[in-house]
């Protein structure tokens, strides 16, 4: 008897939801290591903050987010779009997408609408109190990825459970795209000198470090320019792309003007800067 054909183990749905926990830490951990070995092997910036206390920072806030994320939201995002995709909610269920639509149309739907939540939390006053603790950070480099303000992080799983049920995106999808999303944000934020050559061909898909860096500037204009975080494209479209920071990446300051000494590396000042006036 002549079997089936199957589809792949990898793609298989029931694999990726079953494993997504296994998956997203293990991608996540490796890396983060190969990208802490890259930064530290071939730097684009000399650091002006002491890394150990910058890292014990940055590493607690990502602690306390997870944690938070655990103790809120005990379905996660997939869950969501399973259930979105059993209630038949959802544009690509409405439309009974097959998955080599729904997938990757999905994955590039969701990163565009990050990419709208971003530019919100940098204009809307309210959010940006919240997402000005990531750019307090003086130095980036792969540990700045992690540095979210645990009220940012409830927003943004809020918005994006709406963004997965309007979108009907499948399981598959929604883990495929965390687990981009994850591993761009930490290659886009590492201390990574790059090829000029290699940086200009990698922005045709994808955010580089370079590029990303522009947006870290204490210059405003460049701070409000280059939200993408997986895809460069957004950026480019809807004129928010800047190609280098104007007063070049070696020489430029990262943070925010008004907080250039050391209480950013500090836990107690990152937790509590939302709530602070001025």
């Amino acid at each position: 008897m002549v079997k089936a054909a199957q589809t792949p183990y990898i793609f298989n749905m029931d694999f990726l939801t079953q494993n997504e926990g296994t998956l997203r830490l293990g991608i996540f951990a490796g890396l983060l290591v190969l990208f802490i070995v890259l930064e530290t092997l071939l730097p684009k910036k000399k650091r002006v903050m002491p890394r150990a206390r910058r890292w014990l920072t940055n590493i607690a806030i990502v602690g306390i987010d997870t944690a938070l994320v655990r103790v809120l939201f005990p379905i996660v995002a997939v869950g969501i779009a399973i259930w979105a995709s059993a209630k038949g909610w959802g544009l690509f269920n409405l439309i009974d997408a097959p998955f080599w639509v729904s997938i990757p149309g999905s994955i590039i739907a969701l990163d565009f609408l990050i990419y709208v939540q971003h530019r919100i939390f940098h204009r809307v006053p309210f959010f940006w109190a919240m997402h000005k603790v990531h750019h307090t950070d003086r130095d980036l480099d792969v540990t700045s990825a992690l540095r979210f303000h645990p009220a940012e992080i409830i927003v943004s799983m809020v918005y994006k459970f709406a963004c997965v049920i309007l979108l009907g995106a499948p399981a598959a999808a929604v883990i495929i795209f965390e687990i981009l999303l994850n591993g761009c944000a930490m290659f886009n934020h590492a201390n990574l000198r790059l090829p000029k050559w290699l940086d200009k061909t990698l922005r045709l898909a994808l955010v580089t470090p370079d590029m990303h860096r522009v947006h870290h500037s204490v210059i405003e204009r460049e701070t409000n320019s280059n939200y993408g975080f997986c895809l460069p494209w957004w950026d480019r479209m809807l004129g928010t792309y800047n190609d280098q920071p104007e007063g070049g990446h070696d020489t430029m300051t990262i943070g925010l003007t008004e907080h250039q000494d050391d209480a950013p590396s500090k836990i107690g000042f990152s937790l509590t800067l939302p709530f602070r006036r001025g």
